[in-house]
């Protein structure tokens, strides 16, 4: 019997890691245990989750200038480490950062880039009740940030004018992933108890749930594109590493049933480029990248492609915009990998012969200007994400770095389980010395009443 291969212009999608040239070498990743991608890039910076000796920062490069590198600039504000980070996507200059002190800040990279240490923070924002674990920028709004935490809270925030505005609760276990969907309307969670849960933030309420894998290690979750769809990555119970496709409108019945990938033991980092339907998966621990298609409304639903292999293992992986690609070399996609010491980018590629832009594979993208205002969307409009052209002579409008943050002053408490031991002595000790003063005034008392 013949066998038909099936017809796909991403078939021949070919990943190549830069030259050593072109990486950065010299960095210094974080080493806390927390699932997150402990890095983030955008078209001029590349942020890491920095290891320090107290408390917690982040390194900020100049993605411009890779190479053996020298001083970094840092962020160093938080009091304990930091577990995720994300770049604003309409402001290359500004990112967000949580931590383990039960904190959210936000960061303003000056012009030129940041070439000192610093703890001075545009914003803070406290409000969680246990350690931060994800932040996510919406992909519309512009300030609107959501966090999540161990507190197992939702919250979604105005960083522009430094308040909560919304809080999410229903989860019963840690959050490991909080993303929005295509328009910002609705997020997606996947928890350590397993379930995967669709909320809509304005209303406080989760629209629907569901168990996804069964394995105890957790996992993640992310919307692919503008078709709708939740994809999810975890465990089984025998501890084969799983995906599975979900319509959030029905989400008892999966579209894709969980499907076997293999039996490493790290979690998985999915990324998706809506532009071309392809899906990337790399694995925390082990240094290859497998991919597939997306196809909506075919049975099979997700078509494997193939492979990026490496014997180096991954820490750390982030998606370069897609505004910022070289479409001048026809690539899709560009993934930045993180290992102890190194930052290295991973170009995908299609190959083709003709030197004329490919407009199959470069639609219109994601643009770098918000479709609405922080107010507008609490109001309760919804606006899917401006596009903008990647023709060679089209030029973007530059974005400017945010100057009216509005710095809010809280009351805070310990921040950190060592800061809440060094307090709780202190309040002991405290207590120690005024009963003892109540016992000598109370003996002072009986002495002149004996008098």
């Amino acid at each position: 019997m013949s066998k038909f291969v099936r017809s796909s212009k991403f078939r021949h999608v070919f990943g190549t890691a830069g030259k050593k040239e072109e990486c950065f070498d010299g960095i210094q990743m974080s080493k806390n245990a927390w699932d997150s991608n402990y890095l983030d890039v955008n078209g001029k910076y590349v942020a890491v989750c920095w290891q320090t000796a107290g408390g917690g920062a982040i390194g900020i490069l100049d993605a411009q200038k890779p190479g053996k590198l020298g001083k970094v600039g840092l962020f160093t504000g938080h009091k304990g480490p930091v577990l995720d980070l994300q770049f604003s996507p309409f402001n290359d200059n500004l990112v967000a950062t949580v931590s383990e002190d039960t904190t959210v800040k936000i960061w303003q990279i000056p012009q030129g880039g940041l070439n000192e240490t610093t703890e001075d923070a545009a914003q803070t924002l406290s409000g969680h009740g246990r350690k931060v674990g994800t932040c996510n920028f919406h992909p519309s709004a512009n300030n609107v940030l959501a966090t999540s935490a161990l507190d197992f809270s939702v919250k979604i925030w105005d960083i522009e004018a430094g308040k909560e505005q919304l809080a999410v609760s229903g989860h019963t276990g840690i959050i490991q992933s909080c993303v929005w969907n295509y328009d910002g309307s609705l997020l997606a969670t996947y928890c350590k108890d397993k379930k995967a849960r669709v909320i809509d933030p304005r209303s406080s309420t989760v629209v629907s749930e569901t168990e996804v894998h069964p394995g105890v290690k957790g996992g993640r979750c992310i919307w692919l594109g503008n078709t709708g769809r939740l994809f999810t990555v975890g465990f089984s119970k025998t501890a084969e590493r799983q995906y599975a496709v979900f319509d959030p409108k029905n989400m008892g019945t999966p579209l894709v049933e969980p499907t076997g990938i293999d039996n490493n033991s790290g979690i998985i980092m999915p990324f998706y480029d809506a532009d071309t339907s392809v899906l990337f998966l790399a694995g925390k621990g082990d240094g290859n990248i497998r991919y597939y298609e997306y196809v909506e409304g075919d049975p099979k639903v997700l078509y494997y492609l193939t492979e990026y292999k490496s014997a180096v293992p991954c820490q750390g992986m982030a998606c370069l915009p897609k505004r910022n690609v070289d479409v001048n070399t026809n690539e899709i996609v560009r993934l930045y990998k993180a290992t102890a010491t190194v930052v290295e980018p991973i170009s995908f590629k299609v190959p083709r012969k003709s030197d004329l832009f490919q407009d199959d594979l470069f639609p219109d993208c994601l643009s770098a200007q918000p479709a609405l205002s922080a107010d507008a969307w609490f109001a309760g409009k919804n606006s899917e994400p401006k596009l903008t052209s990647l023709k060679p002579g089209f030029v973007q409008k530059e974005t400017k770095a945010a100057t009216s943050f509005n710095p809010v002053k809280q009351e805070t408490g310990p921040q950190s389980e060592a800061e809440l031991k060094s307090e709780y002595e202190k309040l002991k000790a405290r207590v120690a010395y005024l009963e003892a003063e109540v016992i000598k005034k109370d003996a002072r008392i009986k002495e002149l009443e004996n008098k």
